[in-house]
């Protein structure tokens, strides 16, 4: 066995275009946790990010299609260990963090810590006003939606367990992918931690690759469609409402008209409160079917959960 105190430690770092700040990343965590492997995806970078990352002991793998849940993916299936610290290659992420939050994955059974962002005072700049306001009701969203108490959904800094990460049917191509993550973690019930971290501004000339808008629109879709996957039966519930809302309606407008006079004017009424009825139904029984199909899945994922033993606690030559 190694005498590095974190040799059974991953750092995994999806990257794109970060030739100014993947040498930071890749000492400072180096540093932090001694012994440690640090693999980069190079997400079809278009400078020196690759050589760089190279040069300071990083080891690189390349992935073509473009976007961060790409290179995630790639790398939560290609790299083996025991604990995976996933962070991105900004170094706006404090690395002297990641003890603490590894700890709680090797020593406390707990298999995703999530890093929630701290910007106060003179960091105040790292995150733009968009990004705020869209984080904070994103975050609010997925709480109310999965019940799962994090305090920074979005978050780039993960630590996780093996166990949890190589039963990970991630799906995300873009920056969905921390979606993905936290309704793993919130499907599969395991146990969850949240450290509150740093979070630094991008050095100057370092630009992000986030787009407020565009990317807030597609992490809200994913977060309703993992939703719609993970709960079906409440998700059709709520998609049929409407529809028999509006039975109830024209069905309420035919048969008060019965008791008033002894006849059905309003056949169109009547035919189309059937009809709306009949469609909220199939809804419904919709949500149910897939509701069997979701057990089955989650519980497919279980096994695969547990097919990995839990991890052995660091110690002395581990």
């Amino acid at each position: 066995m190694s005498d590095a105190p974190y040799a059974r430690v991953a750092v995994v770092v999806p990257c794109h275009n970060e030739e100014q700040t993947i040498a930071d990343v890749i000492d400072g965590f180096s540093r932090t946790l001694p012994g440690c492997v640090v693999v980069v995806a190079d997400n079809r970078s278009t400078d020196r990010t690759a050589e760089v990352a190279r040069q300071h002991g990083a080891q690189v793998l390349s992935e073509s299609r473009p976007g961060k849940g790409y290179a995630v993916r790639r790398l939560l299936a290609d790299v083996e260990a025991d604990c995976y610290v996933m962070i991105d290659g900004d170094a706006t992420y404090d690395p002297d963090a990641a003890p603490e939050l590894v700890d709680l994955v090797l020593h406390h059974g707990v298999d995703m810590v999530n890093g929630a962002r701290v910007v106060a005072g003179e960091r105040a700049e790292a995150y733009r006003p968009g990004h705020t306001l869209g984080n904070a009701m994103l975050t609010w969203i997925f709480q109310k939606l999965f019940k799962l108490q994090l305090r920074d959904t979005l978050s780039g800094y993960r630590v996780m367990s093996r166990r949890f990460v190589k039963s990970f049917p991630t799906g995300a191509a873009g920056f969905e992918i921390e979606a993905e993550l936290n309704a793993h973690a919130a499907t599969l019930g395991v146990p969850i931690g949240e450290v509150d971290t740093p979070y630094f501004a991008r050095p100057e000339g370092s630009e992000s690759k986030l787009n407020t808008y565009r990317d807030g629109a597609r992490i809200l879709r994913r977060n309703l469609r993992l939703f719609r996957d993970a709960r079906p039966s409440l998700a059709f519930a709520l998609l049929s409402l409407p529809w028999l809302i509006l039975a109830a309606v024209l069905l309420w407008i035919a048969v008060s008209e019965y008791f008033s006079t002894g006849l059905v004017e309003r056949f169109p009424s009547l035919i189309a409160g059937v009809g709306a009825l009949t469609v909220g139904g199939l809804i419904i029984l919709t949500g149910l079917i897939l509701e069997r199909v979701t057990r089955n899945r989650i519980e497919a994922n279980r096994l695969s959960y547990l097919s990995y033993p839990a991890p052995t606690p660091l110690g002395p030559g581990n």
